[in-house]
């Protein structure tokens, strides 16, 4: 084989893998044994650059950073769409379209309203050539790099279509949601998975938009070839058929109570979704009679958006509580009387920071309406005026530390205000507790209460003099036997031969969590090695961007904690690198599991699954290969019933991977 059929090869096996994992849930390889073949196609491609592809897959990690983004015109412009807030605003638009057909009955198609940014793409001769944002809907921004780091878009399509131009929205997972804010620090944090989407797009480096896992579905075709499908139902099944990324829950309906059936499924069924959705989208089905119908200088007549109310509620502010982060950030919280909001109650809301909280000008005794942000994140979204209370007065925005009482500081260029005391007990009981917290060290028996007794005694000053420690000293606290005492220092013992990643995440690295760790330890293999590692060696891995790799590198520069790793080293831990898949009995295979179960925690069977070559997933779809169903299994069980998903007890799924 030639090196350029090798290029073809590689590149055509990584993006039917990229298929297999976005579109299909059903991955037959491993995230490490991707990064292999993609390191292979990126040493032939650099040695051998005349045969460069703009559209190889490892343009996907990002390329040079952009200076500015050129602008370009939609034709046709991407207009608006018309939004009904009641079923009656939705019959109402309902009634003008027979009107405007001249007719009795109409044909319509529903389906998921993606709460994401909108994106048009172009493919040319069967390759993806241009992605721009909406813009005003005439003109947007051409973010073609970005778009390219997008997994779940293929960068090549059959090449029999000579040009293809698509609409649809680019978003982010709850679940990758989660992960992203859970990397950045408090301060960074983004408010719901739609700005991280929108902000993502924007952002002028490609690298950092590869580490962000956007995800995306499209749902409109322009024209194919100069045509355009007879019907959306046709659309669906043609970006299908190219390998598009479409969302399944759609449907074809008859009548209008159809659509509103459709609607009230999803208003139940939305909070099963990995992803936000905000209403239903509406059409009228056949090409022909969208045209017939046309548009407004703002929206076409055929298409409408049934929005979905925000959850929300009405409470009293009781009090204004400061939080003191990890890295000094203090945060003001809301803590109001308890209100249930999708089906939890609520007691307290972020207010992020004093910008925010004066702008929302929130005061104790305030009236306040609270909602769930992405039906996720609670948060303060009025301040009902008319009832203040008398006498309620501005927050005042804090000059000392509501710990340790030092001054805080407020850094050039940032909204937080730090505390900047490294010994301030606020400080240390966040990092000494996350060190050793399930995702981290993972030592039972040392929470947060039994970390402020240590710190109260003067037995431990920060995570390393945890492994300094005796039964005697932990016996001697409050509430806390021989046994007991016993017990907690077995869990500090065993922890030192944790897993890597586990450790690199428990060092509280700024903007490094559970996922970046995982990455960390995978390509470094030694704590060593990755303390020693440059900034450009880390940006080189896969899904770390430079504000990643400059944090570890700062971090293992500042002499203190260079001398704490040290330390522990002296001690005994001695952390063991795992390889992510060791066995291939789920090899490609999507597991859900649900219920409560009697022989692991939920992160021990993922870590199962895993180990096994699967991929543990939180929705059950016809993609899912196995449910595991424990006790007081819900809604997932009556699903995967429905869509005939094998149902596994816990029994039989340790006989499935060999543990029976």
């Amino acid at each position: 084989m030639s090196v350029k059929q090798d290029i073809e090869r590689l590149r055509k096996e990584l993006e039917r893998h990229n298929r297999l994992y976005y579109l299909d849930a059903t991955p037959e390889i491993s995230d490490f044994e991707f990064d292999q073949l993609l390191r292979r196609l990126d040493e032939l491609e650099k040695a051998h650059p005349q045969y460069d592809d703009p559209n190889s897959p490892t343009k996907r990690v990002g390329g040079a950073p952009i200076d500015s983004f050129p602008t370009v015109v939609h034709e046709p412009p991407m207009l608006s769409i018309e939004n009904a807030y009641t079923l009656d605003e939705l019959r109402e638009w309902h009634e003008r379209v027979l009107r405007g057909l001249g007719r009795e009955t109409v044909e319509y198609e529903a389906e998921l309203k993606i709460d994401g940014v909108s994106i048009s793409l172009l493919y040319e001769n069967g390759a993806l050539a241009c992605g721009a944002t909406r813009g005003d809907g005439v003109r947007g921004d051409d973010v073609t790099p970005n778009v390219r780091t997008v997994r779940a878009l293929p960068l090549k399509i059959d090449r029999k279509v000579k040009r293809l131009e698509v609409r649809g929205e680019i978003y982010i997972s709850k679940r990758d949601f989660a992960l992203l804010n859970q990397d950045l620090d408090e301060e960074e944090q983004l408010a719901n998975p739609r700005n991280a989407a929108a902000g993502s797009l924007r952002q002028k480096d490609p690298k950092l938009v590869a580490a962000r896992r956007l995800s995306a579905y499209l749902y409109h075709v322009v024209s194919v070839d100069g045509r355009q499908p007879e019907s959306q139902w046709d659309a669906y099944a043609l970006l299908e058929r190219l390998g598009v990324p479409t969302n399944p829950q759609r449907a074809l309906c008859a009548t209008l109570d159809d659509v509103v059936a459709f609607i009230e499924t999803w208003r139940e069924r939305r909070h099963e979704l990995d992803f936000d959705i905000d209403g239903i989208v509406v059409k009228v089905n056949r090409r022909e009679e969208q045209l017939e119908l046309g548009a407004t200088s703002k929206a076409p007549r055929w298409i409408v958006a049934f929005k979905y109310p925000p959850e929300a509620a009405q409470t009293i502010v009781r009090a204004i509580n400061l939080y003191v982060g990890r890295t000094g950030t203090v945060t003001p919280v809301a803590e109001f009387d308890p209100v249930r909001i999708g089906g939890t109650k609520v007691v307290n809301a972020s207010l992020h920071n004093f910008d925010e909280l004066a702008r929302k000008d929130v005061r104790i005794g305030d009236s306040i309406v609270v909602e769930k942000g992405g039906d996720i994140i609670p948060k303060v979204v009025d301040v009902l005026l008319d009832k203040r209370p008398d006498g309620a007065e501005p927050f005042a925005v804090p000059e000392h530390c509501p710990v340790c009482g030092e001054p805080l500081h407020r850094f050039e260029g940032e909204v937080a205000i730090r505390c900047i005391n490294q010994g301030c007990p606020a400080i240390v009981l966040q990092s000494i507790t996350h060190f050793a917290s399930r995702k981290a060290m993972d030592i039972e028996g040392l929470g947060w209460q039994t970390v402020q007794a240590l710190l109260d005694a003067k037995l431990v000053s920060d995570y390393a003099s945890v492994y300094e420690l005796t039964v005697e000293q932990v016996a001697a606290l409050e509430r806390k036997g021989e046994k007991s005492a016993s017990k907690l220092i077995e869990n500090i013992e065993h922890s030192k031969t944790n897993e890597l990643s586990r450790l690199i995440f428990g060092l509280g690295i700024r903007f490094v969590g559970e996922r970046a760790a995982k990455l960390l330890a995978e390509h470094s293999r030694s704590l060593d090695a990755l303390m020693n590692a440059t900034a450009e060696e880390l940006v080189g891995i896969r899904e770390i961007g430079p504000k990643v790799a400059e944090a570890v590198t700062f971090h293992f520069s500042v002499p203190a904690n260079r001398e704490r790793i040290e330390r522990m080293q002296r001690l005994g831990v001695a952390p063991v690198h795992v390889a992510t898949a060791t066995g291939d009995r789920l090899a490609g295979k999507s597991v859900v599991v649900t219920g409560t179960l009697t022989r692991f925690s939920r992160d021990e069977i993922h870590k199962l699954i895993e180990r096994e070559g699967g991929k543990p997933a939180s929705a059950v779809s016809s993609k899912t290969s196995y449910l595991v169903a424990g006790e007081s299994a819900g809604s997932k069980l009556e699903k995967a019933r429905s869509l005939n998903v094998p149902v596994l007890t816990e029994d039989e799924f340790l006989a499935l991977i060999g543990e029976g």
